[in-house]
């Protein structure tokens, strides 16, 4: 049965493979046409829409507290992997039978190693880059990052500072569908597949945000619209994640 942005599906019955806590994280959306966004889409994946328009993500955040699971069952954690900031571009989509989830244009990581195991292990577009986050006194996050080399010719840099308004935001439709994922999708092997993530839902507040330098839409082709970004911020979240499959299996 097709899904709809928003449910919070059961998490899987296999045994998840990796943890990680995300914090400080703002979510910054802006609507593009769905036809731009498609352009850019692998074969078997459809662009997600919002009363027809589609949308695209930069979410900065902090990653850390990341352990694996072993085929034992144990957990262990990797040295310089553990903890890091990570910045991503993404978009929505569907699939052809209806699932939903997020695509990620690209995942930027000040790991080198969490790159090398997302490139390999997940075939994510991560990039290694080089970055910072600074928190200051009154809450305001300055956050910047540079990629170090790959993706295109246009550098791919952000820099901004941010902050929680302290208001919870309206729990909204546009809120749900552009937040409350539980999937994302990659082509990799010459086929779509599918990665379930499972974490309470996201607990969102207001923001507010002055960002100075963000080239990752325009690396990909994508003109932003003259008009602020849509803002929500959440403290923290913990998820879990499990590995790959082709799509017909949960």
């Amino acid at each position: 049965m097709p899904d709809s942005p928003g449910d919070r599906p059961p998490a899987p019955k296999r045994i998840w493979r990796m943890r990680q806590r995300w914090s400080r994280l703002l979510f910054a959306h802006w609507p593009i046409p769905a036809a731009e966004v498609q352009a850019k889409l692998p074969a078997g994946l459809v662009a997600d829409t919002f009363d027809g328009t589609a949308w695209l993500g930069v979410v900065p955040f902090t990653m850390d507290r990341v352990r694996f699971r072993s085929v034992g069952e144990r957990t262990f954690g990797v040295p310089t992997a553990h903890a890091f900031p990570e910045l991503n571009l993404r978009t929505y989509v569907r699939t052809l039978d209806g699932r939903s989830g997020v695509y990620f244009f690209s995942l930027d990581a000040g790991s080198l190693l969490a790159v090398i195991g997302a490139r390999i292990g997940f075939g994510l577009p991560y990039f290694w880059a080089r970055m910072a986050e600074e928190v200051a006194a009154n809450g305001t996050i300055h956050y910047r990052s540079e990629r170090r080399f790959g993706g295109s010719r246009v550098p791919a840099s952000f820099s901004a500072q941010y902050r929680s308004l302290g208001t919870p935001s309206a729990d909204d439709d546009l809120r749900r569908f552009l937040t409350e994922r539980y999937a994302l999708f990659v082509r990799r092997f010459g086929a779509v597949q599918v990665g379930h993530i499972h974490h309470e839902p996201w607990q969102l507040a207001d923001a507010e945000a002055e960002i100075a330098t963000n080239t990752l839409p325009q690396s990909f082709g994508f003109t932003l619209p003259d008009r602020p970004p849509v803002l929500h911020y959440s403290h923290e979240i913990q998820m879990q994640a499990w590995t790959l499959r082709r799509l017909g299996a949960r």
